[in-house]
């Protein structure tokens, strides 16, 4: 199929499969932009959700600025990508966050290892993050 922007149901099939980590940017208390991969799945409503320490510069970012945006991309040709401005709200309930972390570990190293990373990443000091898309930036095939 030739070079076309994504629908909506195009561009959250795309995130959902196959797995690929994407690169989220948030922006430093003195304006520098921060990048950083993250493990990320959407939840039935179409946010996006993943982990991360609260501790950390991408957590602190989010928790000051509530402002992400998020690069997820095809790098075999004929190229693909999704690119997600959203905004973020956190949580620290233990139950959700081990779900979510759960979840994840079974979607990035499969389920016989879900439970340990679940385990693993819902400790005190992590956050469940949660991205409303704001606007999406979603192009197929670009070099066709």
């Amino acid at each position: 199929m030739p070079f076309h922007l994504m629908d909506t149901e195009e561009w959250q099939a795309f995130l959902r499969e196959p797995v690929r980590p994407a690169v989220l940017a948030t922006t430093r208390a003195d304006g520098r932009p921060h990048a950083a991969p993250v493990w990320y799945d959407l939840d039935d409503d179409g946010t996006i959700m993943f982990t991360t320490g609260a501790g950390t510069v991408k957590g602190r970012n989010i928790c000051r600025t509530g402002q992400v945006a998020l690069v997820v991309q095809d790098d075999r040709a004929p190229f693909s990508f999704v690119i997600i401005q959203g905004e973020a709200t956190w949580s620290e309930d233990m139950d959700q966050l081990r779900a979510w972390a759960t979840r994840l570990g079974g979607r990035y190293m499969g389920p016989d290892r879900a439970e340990a990373y679940g385990a693993r990443n819902a400790v005190p000091g992590e956050l469940l993050i949660r991205v409303r898309p704001t606007s999406v930036v979603a192009e197929a095939d670009i070099a066709d």
